[in-house]
């Protein structure tokens, strides 16, 4: 398999899965704002995402901001959960989302040159 269809193929994967937060943030919304706040971000970064499968290489920024925000998002959650300020389960979405991000970094497309 190809870099450009492997990268394609993530891109729909973490799409997707970014979109079937809609279902918890709807669940949230009342229960925990900032959650469904949150949850609304992921949600729109997934349309984007699905969007990006077209044409890869014209959405490099988007690839990017995807993968560093889920490192950032997995240090903050990760140290959280070190710290017991949220549960220890939350350890398996910090893997998730370093897994994410280290798969949209492998396999970003390349800088095109100028």
């Amino acid at each position: 398999m190809n870099r450009e269809l492997a990268l394609k193929i993530v891109l729909a994967l973490v799409g997707l899965l970014f979109m079937a937060l809609v279902y918890p943030l709807v669940l949230f919304m009342r229960q925990d704002p900032a959650m469904s706040m949150m949850f609304s971000l992921y949600v729109t970064l997934g349309v984007f995402l699905l969007l990006a499968v077209r044409n890869p290489s014209a959405n490099r920024s988007l690839i990017a901001f995807t993968a560093w925000s889920s490192f950032a998002h997995a240090l903050v959650m990760g140290t959280q959960a070190l710290r017991d300020m949220v549960a220890r389960g939350e350890l398996i979405g910090v893997a998730v989302l370093v897994v994410i991000g280290a798969a949209l970094i492998a396999l970003a497309p390349a800088k095109q040159p100028a």
